[in-house]
């Protein structure tokens, strides 16, 4: 009995360690999407999403960031949702809430961090009354640590599973929005995000998860040939 007790005891030990080993390797002190931070590899990241329609995000004919207060994305009933990855690993993004309708607030999302280089990536199409795309790819771009760029990868429709039916603009796998669960139907049409990064940390490591991403889908597609 004392050795078992003991061994709950160590065990316990370690895990608080490990806890504290694991937080230890998170660098980066910022966790508001609309300030400024320098990362290196294995630092957590803090950067935000925001729905919308895709007229909102721009003033005067250009695209601002959503931190600028130009915009008027809370008249338009924008929902923002913030998430902070590992630097330098393959994530999968999603929002788990059964209130969140994307072709209910414009159909379009931007993703945006930092306040001086104000980085956004271009507004991309989720939804509307006939279509919806479920799954995306982002790549995170730094330069010494700094992020740089956001941008939206598309693959084409070469690998659309079974319930997405419509190829748009050949380059986006979708589900009529019929079908999806939330306007009656009987596919899941949540949305996942797939993010990557890729430039350099603030100790000029290289960040390589978008080439793995890329180098895996290339091997997909030359399976695919040879079948």
């Amino acid at each position: 009995m004392e050795s078992a007790t003991m061994m709950k005891h160590v065990m316990a030990v370690l895990m608080m360690m490990t806890a504290m080993i694991v937080d230890a390797l998170d660098t980066n002190s910022v966790f508001d999407p609309c300030s400024d931070t320098k990362i290196q590899r294995w630092d957590g990241f803090t950067f935000g999403v925001v729905f919308s329609s895709k007229e909102s995000f721009f003033f005067n004919q250009t695209q601002l960031s959503p931190c600028d207060r130009r915009l008027s994305l809370l008249g338009n009933k924008a929902q923002l949702a913030v998430f902070r990855p590992k630097v330098d690993e393959i994530s999968l993004l999603t929002i788990n809430s059964t209130t969140f309708n994307p072709n209910m607030v414009g159909g379009y999302m931007v993703a945006f961090a930092g306040r001086q280089y104000a980085a956004r990536s271009v507004p991309v199409f989720i939804s509307d009354n006939i279509n919806t795309v479920t799954t995306f790819t982002l790549v995170l771009e730094f330069q010494k640590g700094t992020l740089q760029n956001l941008y939206w990868k598309k693959f084409g429709c070469k690998f659309c599973q079974k319930d997405a039916v419509v190829c748009l603009n050949k380059t986006d796998c979708a589900v009529p929005t019929s079908r999806c669960k939330n306007h009656g139907g009987q596919v899941h049409c949540s949305l996942g995000i797939r993010l990557t990064f890729s430039g350099t940390d603030k100790n000029d490591n290289v960040l390589n998860s978008w080439y793995e991403v890329d180098r895996l889908r290339q091997d997909s597609l030359n399976i695919l040939k040879l079948t």
